[in-house]
Protein backbone atom coordinates (compact mmCIF):
# COMPACT_ATOMS: atom_id res chain seq x y z
CA UNK A 1 0.00 0.00 0.00
CA UNK A 2 2.87 2.36 0.82
CA UNK A 3 4.41 1.87 -2.65
CA UNK A 4 1.11 2.63 -4.32
CA UNK A 5 0.85 5.85 -2.32
CA UNK A 6 4.35 6.89 -3.31
CA UNK A 7 3.65 6.27 -6.99
CA UNK A 8 0.32 8.09 -6.75
CA UNK A 9 2.11 11.10 -5.29
CA UNK A 10 4.67 10.93 -8.11
CA UNK A 11 1.87 10.90 -10.71
CA UNK A 12 0.14 13.86 -9.09
CA UNK A 13 3.40 15.79 -8.98
CA UNK A 14 3.88 15.06 -12.68
CA UNK A 15 0.46 16.39 -13.51
CA UNK A 16 1.06 19.68 -11.73
CA UNK A 17 4.72 20.04 -12.65
CA UNK A 18 4.09 21.21 -16.20
CA UNK A 19 5.66 19.79 -19.29
CA UNK A 20 8.40 22.22 -20.17
CA UNK A 21 11.57 20.61 -21.40
CA UNK A 22 14.59 22.16 -19.84
CA UNK A 23 18.24 21.77 -20.61
CA UNK A 24 19.95 19.64 -18.02
CA UNK A 25 23.34 20.64 -16.66
CA UNK A 26 25.70 18.69 -18.93
CA UNK A 27 26.85 15.56 -17.17
CA UNK A 28 27.82 12.11 -18.28
CA UNK A 29 24.93 9.66 -18.15
CA UNK A 30 25.35 7.05 -15.44
CA UNK A 31 26.40 3.56 -16.38
CA UNK A 32 23.38 1.45 -17.21
CA UNK A 33 23.13 -2.21 -18.11
CA UNK A 34 19.66 -3.75 -17.92
CA UNK A 35 17.63 -6.58 -19.36
CA UNK A 36 14.47 -5.66 -21.18
CA UNK A 37 11.24 -7.57 -20.57
CA UNK A 38 12.16 -9.99 -23.35
CA UNK A 39 15.46 -10.80 -21.59
CA UNK A 40 17.74 -8.91 -23.99
CA UNK A 41 20.68 -7.10 -22.39
CA UNK A 42 20.98 -3.36 -23.08
CA UNK A 43 24.03 -1.31 -22.11
CA UNK A 44 23.92 2.47 -22.37
CA UNK A 45 27.63 2.43 -23.22
CA UNK A 46 26.78 0.40 -26.32
CA UNK A 47 24.42 3.14 -27.52
CA UNK A 48 27.06 5.87 -27.86
CA UNK A 49 26.69 7.50 -31.25
CA UNK A 50 22.89 7.51 -30.87
CA UNK A 51 20.51 10.00 -29.31
CA UNK A 52 18.90 8.14 -26.41
CA UNK A 53 15.60 8.98 -24.72
CA UNK A 54 15.16 7.35 -21.33
CA UNK A 55 11.53 7.55 -20.30
CA UNK A 56 10.48 6.75 -16.73
CA UNK A 57 6.79 5.84 -16.80
CA UNK A 58 4.09 3.54 -15.40
CA UNK A 59 1.13 1.68 -16.86
CA UNK A 60 -1.33 3.38 -14.47
CA UNK A 61 -0.14 6.94 -15.22
CA UNK A 62 -2.47 8.87 -17.60
CA UNK A 63 0.21 11.31 -18.93
CA UNK A 64 2.51 8.32 -19.50
CA UNK A 65 -0.15 6.48 -21.48
CA UNK A 66 -0.87 9.63 -23.50
CA UNK A 67 2.72 10.00 -24.72
CA UNK A 68 3.24 6.35 -25.70
CA UNK A 69 1.66 6.61 -29.20
CA UNK A 70 3.95 9.55 -30.07
CA UNK A 71 6.99 7.67 -28.73
CA UNK A 72 6.07 4.57 -30.77
CA UNK A 73 5.57 6.54 -34.00
CA UNK A 74 8.70 8.65 -33.42
CA UNK A 75 10.82 5.58 -32.65
CA UNK A 76 9.59 3.72 -35.73
CA UNK A 77 10.37 6.73 -37.93
CA UNK A 78 13.81 7.51 -36.45
CA UNK A 79 15.39 4.31 -35.09
CA UNK A 80 17.36 3.92 -38.31
CA UNK A 81 18.51 7.55 -38.05
CA UNK A 82 20.31 7.17 -34.72
CA UNK A 83 17.49 7.22 -32.15
CA UNK A 84 17.02 4.83 -29.27
CA UNK A 85 14.22 4.97 -26.71
CA UNK A 86 14.31 3.00 -23.48
CA UNK A 87 11.05 2.82 -21.57
CA UNK A 88 11.84 2.30 -17.88
CA UNK A 89 8.66 1.22 -16.17
CA UNK A 90 8.41 1.93 -12.43
CA UNK A 91 5.49 -0.50 -12.11
CA UNK A 92 5.64 -3.20 -9.48
CA UNK A 93 4.72 -6.18 -11.64
CA UNK A 94 6.35 -9.07 -13.42
CA UNK A 95 7.90 -8.82 -16.85
CA UNK A 96 5.12 -11.08 -18.18
CA UNK A 97 2.44 -8.73 -16.81
CA UNK A 98 4.21 -5.72 -18.31
CA UNK A 99 4.57 -7.54 -21.63
CA UNK A 100 0.76 -7.66 -21.93
CA UNK A 101 0.62 -3.85 -21.65
CA UNK A 102 3.53 -3.40 -24.09
CA UNK A 103 1.76 -5.63 -26.63
CA UNK A 104 -1.57 -3.84 -26.17
CA UNK A 105 0.05 -0.43 -26.72
CA UNK A 106 2.24 -1.72 -29.59
CA UNK A 107 5.40 -0.41 -27.91
CA UNK A 108 8.17 -1.16 -30.41
CA UNK A 109 11.05 0.23 -28.37
CA UNK A 110 12.77 -1.67 -25.54
CA UNK A 111 10.92 -1.66 -22.21
CA UNK A 112 12.60 -2.42 -18.89
CA UNK A 113 11.30 -2.82 -15.35
CA UNK A 114 13.27 -0.08 -13.57
CA UNK A 115 15.02 -0.94 -10.34
CA UNK A 116 15.34 1.52 -7.48
CA UNK A 117 19.08 1.73 -8.26
CA UNK A 118 18.38 2.85 -11.84
CA UNK A 119 15.87 5.45 -10.61
CA UNK A 120 18.42 6.77 -8.09
CA UNK A 121 21.25 6.77 -10.65
CA UNK A 122 19.21 8.93 -13.05
CA UNK A 123 17.60 11.00 -10.31
CA UNK A 124 16.04 13.02 -9.33
CA UNK A 125 13.01 11.24 -10.75
CA UNK A 126 10.44 12.95 -8.56
CA UNK A 127 7.51 12.53 -10.93
CA UNK A 128 6.47 10.48 -13.91
CA UNK A 129 6.68 10.63 -16.75
CA UNK A 130 10.22 11.92 -16.70
CA UNK A 131 12.24 11.80 -19.91
CA UNK A 132 16.00 12.19 -19.98
CA UNK A 133 17.69 12.83 -23.30
CA UNK A 134 21.27 11.75 -23.82
CA UNK A 135 23.38 12.97 -26.73
CA UNK A 136 25.59 10.87 -29.00
CA UNK A 137 28.56 11.28 -26.65
CA UNK A 138 26.67 9.90 -23.64
CA UNK A 139 25.98 13.28 -22.01
CA UNK A 140 22.61 14.12 -20.47
CA UNK A 141 21.34 17.19 -22.31
CA UNK A 142 17.64 17.51 -21.46
CA UNK A 143 15.32 16.48 -18.68
CA UNK A 144 11.57 16.82 -18.95
CA UNK A 145 9.09 16.16 -16.18
CA UNK A 146 5.61 15.54 -17.53
CA UNK A 147 4.41 14.29 -20.88
CA UNK A 148 6.50 14.95 -23.96
CA UNK A 149 4.73 15.91 -27.18
CA UNK A 150 5.72 15.14 -30.75
CA UNK A 151 6.86 18.70 -31.51
CA UNK A 152 9.33 18.63 -28.62
CA UNK A 153 10.58 15.18 -29.64
CA UNK A 154 11.18 16.39 -33.20
CA UNK A 155 12.97 19.55 -32.10
CA UNK A 156 15.28 17.86 -29.59
CA UNK A 157 16.14 14.92 -31.83
CA UNK A 158 16.88 17.16 -34.81
CA UNK A 159 19.17 19.37 -32.72
CA UNK A 160 21.09 16.49 -31.13
CA UNK A 161 21.23 14.25 -34.21
CA UNK A 162 22.95 17.01 -36.19
CA UNK A 163 25.75 17.35 -33.65
CA UNK A 164 28.98 15.51 -34.22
Amino acid sequence: MKRISIFLIIAILAAVAGTASRPAPPQAAPSLTVKDIEGKSIALAGLKGKVVLINFWATWCPPCRAEIPDFVAFYNENKDRGLEILGLSVDKMTAAELQLFVTQFKMSYPVVLATSKVVLDFGPVDAIPTTIIIDKKGVIRERQVGGMDRTTLDKLFLKLSEER
